[in-house]
């Protein structure tokens, strides 16, 4: 099927570190009937034509004719389970949370990605005020949780940014998220693409604000040796996986749903001894997954490769956090939206896919 095929050819496209990380990020495509959305907590850049999740349209409707919960759990429970029976017979993957959301907006094709290059505007305290500047087309998202909250404040604002101005959105900027990007053709989604990031590009680049993070000298190998050690025999299989990286400079607060999901929310800082490392996890409620040293910073972890990941995010959020200067700083997320993230079903579903 050519559609499936134009799918899956953007879904490598902006699958690579540039645009999303991990299991991030998602992409659909859409006929009057059928939303055919990314498996969630799948790679975009590991997708076939077979892998995508069909689902029935008109059943999902359904969402905005039940009345919805309030409590957070049970509102995402009854979302699942509507989304689960809109599947189509003989699909076996898990659609994408944001398939509703896909699914409300225009274009037969929808390409979500965080590239910090977006992140840092959207993840800045004056990105509100500097997207209305840069993008006047665009429809910018004051940061909602993600999920079918999420769906429905973006389904209203796109309404009404239809009647206001005639059409549809076809780019969505969300504070401290990422970018929405619709198209009915894969070359009105990549030129789209090309225009915001080379918007931000210019703009960085006007404030003096690097593109990439500072070079730094490798850490020593000896030293490096010598904490990976003590960080095992301190946070025992939390630590089996460790990823060590030249000393940097990482985010010191949640940035995005992502970095939450993958590093955790806040990093360790400060001398590796039993007490300090149990007052962390007394505080935060989890080993950290994120380890910076005077030698090095570590990414921790149960596996190798979910402590190589937490180190990706935690130099994608240092570079976030560096971009951000071009826009007032950075602005972390609230504790009541982080607190949701952590405790939320959907994305313990997403960081268990990570082997």
């Amino acid at each position: 099927m050519q559609l499936l095929d134009e799918l899956t050819a953007l879904s490598l496209e902006f699958g690579t570190p540039d645009y999303v990380l991990g299991g991030g990020g998602n992409t659909s495509a859409k006929t009057a009937d059928t939303l055919w959305v990314k498996p969630s907590g799948t790679t975009l850049a590991h997708l076939t034509p077979a892998a995508f999740v069909a689902l029935n349209r008109a059943a999902m409707q359904q969402l905005y004719r039940l009345v919805i919960p309030a409590e957070p759990a049970a509102r995402e429970a009854l979302v699942k389970d509507v989304m689960a029976a809109a599947v189509q017979p003989g699909q076996t993957g898990r659609p994408s949370v944001e398939a509703p959301l896909h699914d409300v907006l225009g274009g037969t094709f929808v390409v979500h990605t965080h590239p910090a290059l977006v992140n840092g505007l959207t993840c800045a305290r004056d990105g509100a005020a500097a997207c209305a500047r840069l993008f006047p087309d665009a429809l910018w998202i004051p940061y909602v949780d993600p999920g079918f909250t999420l769906c429905l404040d973006v389904r209203r604002r796109v309404q009404e940014y239809s009647v206001q101005r005639g059409g549809a959105p076809t780019l969505l900027l969300l504070e401290n998220h990422g970018v929405f990007v619709t198209g009915n053709t894969s070359e009105e989604i990549r030129a789209a693409y090309r225009r915001v990031l080379d918007t931000l590009r210019a703009e960085y680049r006007q404030a003096a604000v690097a593109l990439t993070l500072p070079s730094a000298a490798p850490a020593d190998p000896v030293a490096v040796e010598r904490i990976r050690q003590a960080l095992r025999d301190l946070l025992g299989p939390d630590a089996a996986g460790l990823a060590p990286a030249a000393p940097s400079a990482v985010a010191a607060g949640p940035i995005s749903p992502d970095h939450i999901v993958y590093a955790k929310s806040f990093p360790y800082t400060g001398p590796l001894t039993p007490a300090r490392l149990a007052a962390f996890r007394q505080q935060h409620g989890y080993a950290p997954m994120v380890i910076v040293t005077p030698a090095a910073v570590f990414g921790a972890g149960p596996t190798p490769r979910k402590a190589e990941l937490a180190l990706a995010l935690a130099r994608d959020g240092a570079l976030v956090q560096q971009l951000a200067a071009a826009f007032g700083g950075i602005q972390y997320m609230t504790d009541r939206a982080r607190d949701f993230i952590e405790h939320w079903e959907v994305e313990s579903y997403r960081q268990q896919q990570v082997n």
